[in-house]
């Protein structure tokens, strides 16, 4: 089954996220994480590009690794940033030859130190851009993101539906989003997009073991975090077996409520860890349905 038609089959998808490794030792922790998750049965996994797209070679050399040596369904990241459209092609030729079918098509944000986001002069600008450029290039499966908490450059929450309407015009067949800390922000853009669209979108999830690491990684992504959370957070501060175990809880308790008002599946940023995403995986009793 694709992607698409595994978000519609009436059970939970689970996926799980990773960042590229830096060098040959985090990715040998990378691959230790990714086959401990591999027991999971997974629907899909993913790998991150860096930041403004800096880690693009390792995204693909991993992503390609996947394909060829573990069981899992790859979803190939891809980004506008720093790229022509000569060079996306590359990439999605690069992929398609190991057999990887299906993408995230990103616009991506800026590289660090970057005031705004430029397009390369013979790039693409949009997101649904790149969209397009994937489906005149095969027989892809394109899903893109979604940002409940509204997009930092986005001039309100009508604007974010719209983008993301004019996404799934394009071809995108489903969306997965930025990490979720309010499940009632999460719902309100599913059920605008499902007003309008039958686009599945998948929230993502992310347990937090790090209370700086959550506060910069929140901070970045432009995903506010609720007063409720870095109140819990805060009274564990110190304390790294506390301060995982409350965000495991967290983890838990958000995809519970998501779940309950009929969220297709969970996307977990595992960080390329593989613990807690499992802990919340057996606490929500989901190994009973795969």
């Amino acid at each position: 089954m694709s992607i698409p038609a595994d978000l519609r089959a009436g059970r939970p998808t689970v996926s799980f996220e990773f960042f590229p490794p830096k060098d040959d030792a985090a990715e040998t922790t990378l691959m230790d994480a990714i086959r401990r998750l591999e027991r999971a049965r997974p629907d899909f996994v993913s790998i991150t590009y860096g930041a403004g797209g800096s880690s693009q070679d390792r995204t693909v050399a991993i992503t390609e690794r996947i394909a060829r040596e573990t069981t899992l369904t790859p979803l190939a990241h891809l980004t506008c940033v720093g790229a022509s459209v000569a060079q996306l092609r590359q990439v999605i030729g690069a992929y398609a030859a190991v057999g990887i079918r299906n993408v995230l098509a990103l616009r991506g944000d800026p590289p660090r130190g970057a005031v705004e986001w430029v397009a390369h002069p013979d790039g693409l600008s949009h997101a649904d851009d790149l969209v397009r450029l994937i489906k005149t290039l095969g027989d892809f499966t394109v899903g893109v993101a979604a940002f409940p908490d509204v997009h930092p450059e986005s001039a309100s929450f009508e604007d974010d539906v719209e983008v993301l309407v004019r996404k799934a015009d394009a071809g995108a067949e489903f969306a997965v989003t930025q990490m979720v800390f309010d499940a009632t922000t999460y719902l309100r853009l599913r059920d605008a997009v499902a007003a309008r669209r039958d686009l599945p979108v998948t929230p993502g999830l992310m347990p937090v073991t790090n209370v700086k690491q959550i506060a910069r990684m929140s901070e970045l992504m432009g995903t506010p975090l609720p007063e409720a959370v870095v109140a819990r957070l805060s009274a564990v501060d110190g304390d790294p077996a506390a301060v995982r175990a409350v965000g495991v809880e967290i983890a838990t308790e958000l995809a519970q409520a998501m779940l309950a008002e009929g969220a297709p599946g969970l996307h977990f940023i595992t960080m390329n860890r593989s613990t807690a995403t499992l802990e919340v995986f057996e606490n929500l009793g989901l190994s009973a349905v795969r």
